[in-house]
């Protein structure tokens, strides 16, 4: 496990959002069927990337809900359709992970109890994303993703 370190500058994302706890991955495939037909409203977006976004209150309290998003990065706030919800992640440090097939939870097994450990990185208190691009095949042990995890010199 080798990620890139990089900082991103501030991402302005539209999209949708629910809650859940660990492991309710029927929220997540929910949240992406009501997203993917109402996509083609959002007039502003960047690139053809979609980006599925945690939000933690307390990470690593997971009996407690966070948000999770089904969005897409735009240039500007302005137009928001209907329905939809605006986000702005804020700028900062990420350990960025190329994730490959369709096992995501094995992938974060390992970068928490394998890589971070190791790292001279603590997770930092901003949002969790991975952005699906032109490599991404939903189902498929083909699919490529990165994982964008957010971290802090320790």
């Amino acid at each position: 496990m080798n990620p890139t370190i990089i900082n991103i500058e501030e991402r302005k994302l539209i999209g949708i959002k629910s809650q859940m706890l660990q492991h309710q991955f029927e929220n997540i495939v929910a949240l992406w069927k009501q997203f993917m037909p109402k996509k083609h409203l959002i007039k502003n977006t960047i690139n053809n990337e979609l980006i599925a976004l945690q939000v933690y209150s307390d990470y690593g309290n997971f009996k407690i809900p966070f948000d999770i998003w089904a969005c897409v990065e735009v240039s500007n706030l302005e137009a928001l359709p209907e329905q939809m919800l605006s986000f702005i992640v804020p700028e900062g440090l990420y350990a960025v992970f190329l994730h490959k097939g369709m096992n995501a939870g094995a992938t974060y097994q390992r970068i928490m109890s394998e890589w971070l450990p190791a790292s001279g990185y603590a997770i930092d208190d901003r949002p969790h994303f991975q952005i699906m691009g032109e490599n991404y095949k939903n189902g498929s042990p083909d699919s490529e993703e990165d994982f964008y995890v957010p971290v802090k010199k320790v």
